[in-house]
């Protein structure tokens, strides 16, 4: 993995995977068994004392003391890190106004909201302006408003010149701030790139969506598109091809492997046999659908338990994006 400066990196993937592993060694509170990494040309392993000076580091949970206001609470750190009174007084307001919690100065920390702790946190992590920050679950307990300030929150210190590495478990929020993406699994990063790169080439099915113009035309293609597919069953190269029919929507689904070329003949199919068709659409993919297909391919084989659940995962994926038919917007920071 590369990230750049100014960059947003989404480091995503299941519980256990390794990414709390990697962020130790990154902040080189770990060394690792082989290999390297290194940040603003430090490495991780040799330069840790340099590296604490460049990296801030947030983790999960929140650590706070009893009876401390927040600007108490940030003169502490600001002091851990050897920040004089005078400047640390500056630094304090700047972070602040950089995280909108002005406001929250004088205020008892442990008597905090979730989301308000969460900017706080940053804040602190900011203290002694590091180059890089890793920010661990940012937004896990917030509430939508919450998360709204906090995505604007990422881009606003991306368009600072701040690299950012984020893990998280909201993957839709994550597509809409994210430059990059690294998908771990057992250990092993399984996919690096954009999220529009990650799409075309992870995921190994799509799904589409046959609209009707009459409800009792659902089951009968159904029946039609599940013959097809069996005739062009050889043409299939991961898993069986899933059909479902939704009569109160008008709407026939299915999932499959083959490309462009090879799924044009049937709309025409359909159409020689009397049933009229209103749209034949792809359902556009999205971060979510293409976690599910590194996680349930991972480490699977045609007809094994692994498999079986992969191909329930990507139907719940497709179940899922039935009601969310649009795929995520990137947002773009004002930098």
């Amino acid at each position: 993995m590369q990230v750049g400066r100014g960059q947003i990196l989404g480091f995503i993937g299941p519980n256990g995977a390794g990414k709390t592993t990697t962020i130790r060694i990154l902040v080189g509170l770990l060394k690792p068994t082989s290999g390297s990494a290194s940040i603003a040309g430090a490495d991780c392993l040799q330069d840790a004392r340099k590296i604490r000076r460049l990296v801030g580091y947030m983790p999960d949970d929140f650590g706070s003391y009893n009876n401390m206001r927040v600007s108490e609470y940030l003169d502490f750190f600001g002091a851990a890190y050897g920040i004089g009174r005078r400047r640390r007084t500056e630094r304090i307001d700047e972070v602040l106004e950089i995280t909108h919690a002005s406001h929250m100065k004088d205020l008892f920390v442990d008597a905090l909201s979730r989301g308000m702790q969460q900017k706080v946190a940053i804040a602190r992590t900011l203290m002694h302006d590091p180059q890089v920050l890793i920010l661990d679950e940012p937004a896990n307990g917030l509430d939508p408003q919450a998360r709204i300030e906090m995505r604007g929150m990422l881009l606003r210190l991306s368009g600072l010149g701040k690299t950012l590495i984020v893990t998280s478990h909201i993957l839709p929020e994550l597509a809409r701030v994210c430059d990059l993406v690294a998908m771990i699994t057992k250990g092993k990063l399984r996919a690096f790139g954009t999220v529009d790169d990650i799409m075309r080439n992870v995921r190994q099915r799509r799904t589409f969506e046959i609209l009707l113009l009459q409800h009792d035309q659902v089951d009968r293609v159904a029946a039609l598109v599940r013959d097809w597919f069996q005739q062009h069953a050889a043409q299939e190269t991961s898993g069986q091809t899933d059909v479902t029919g939704a009569e109160a929507e008008m709407m026939v689904r299915f999932s499959t492997s083959l490309n462009d070329q090879a799924i044009s003949p049937l709309l025409g199919h359909l159409v020689s046999r009397g049933e009229p068709v209103a749209q034949f659409r792809e359902v556009t993919a999205d971060l979510e659908d293409a976690f599910l297909s590194v996680a349930g391919s991972d480490d699977t084989t045609p007809g094994s338990d692994s498999q079986a659940a992969a191909d329930a995962t990507e139907a719940a994926a497709a179940e899922r994006r039935s009601s969310h038919p649009t795929g995520p917007t990137k947002e773009t920071p004002s930098r």
